[in-house]
């Protein structure tokens, strides 16, 4: 059986806008950053599984509950249908920072549990965030790495960089 080619990306700062280092507490606060609808459409539409992996520890510590969050990602998942993309999956881990979790990134564990549930070749998959953590991921899943610049002091060389998730794409699919 064929092996699955993915994009991995982080949700706030690269699908969506922060508050400072808060990510948005409930639905109403979600602002879809310009171009990330389209991006996941070209992505989807040419055969790219498109999974979102998000640290929500918010949810952990109490700043948001479950019910929350989950309308946070269904309004999400409508702005990327609009715009004809789709997500394969959203996962979040909602454990507490410092909690030692496998899920929580720096930590591959969201990208691998994904990857062996859908049956992708992480070498032909990319991650693409905005942070250290998130590179830190993809590079010890084994993807190629993408940074989206953003205010962020970022430490970790990433395989590429780029403005925002629409140039992200159009690099992924020039390289494919």
């Amino acid at each position: 059986m064929n092996k699955k080619k993915a994009v991995f990306l982080d949700r706030d700062g690269v699908l969506n806008k922060s508050f400072g280092f808060r990510p948005p507490n409930n639905a109403s606060e979600l602002q879809i950053l310009p171009g990330a609808p389209q991006a996941v459409a070209k992505l989807s539409q040419a055969g790219f599984l498109v999974f979102v992996v998000t640290n929500q520890g918010g949810v952990g510590l109490g700043y948001m509950t479950s019910e929350n969050l989950a309308s946070i990602h269904e309004k999400l998942t409508q702005e990327v249908e609009k715009a004809g993309g789709t997500f394969t999956e959203i996962m979040a881990c909602i454990h507490k920072p410092r909690a030692g979790c496998a899920c929580r990134k720096p930590k591959p564990g969201m990208l691998l549990d994904l990857a062996h549930k859908y049956n992708v070749d992480l070498r032909k998959s990319f991650m693409i965030g905005d942070r250290d953590m998130d590179i830190q991921a993809g590079q010890a899943a084994g993807t190629t790495t993408i940074l989206i610049k953003s205010n962020e002091k970022t430490e970790q060389t990433a395989d590429y960089t780029c403005p925002n998730l629409l140039a992200a794409s159009e690099l992924i699919l020039g390289l494919s």
